[in-house]
């Protein structure tokens, strides 16, 4: 019976390769859905304010106070 082990090699290593084949595809389609999500977030109002929303974050980043503190303190 323990020569059975050593026949199902051949089987075995198709099957490993299936596996390989079926996740490969599984992650294309993943892959896929995850793009057709993101365009439609893209298209719709509350990502068309997210985008609105990161590049005025970015504007205001880039025309920061350049070092300065925030709060400035002066006598008189």
């Amino acid at each position: 019976m323990g020569l059975l082990c050593c026949f199902d090699g051949g089987n075995n290593a198709q099957r490993k390769e299936e596996d390989r084949i079926a996740s490969a595809e599984a992650l294309a389609k993943a892959a896929e859905a995850a793009q057709r999500r993101q365009e439609e977030f893209e298209k719709s109002a509350a990502g068309r304010a997210a985008r609105a929303q990161q590049q005025a974050a970015a504007k205001q980043a880039a025309s920061g106070n350049k070092g300065e503190p925030v709060l400035k303190w002066s006598m008189g």
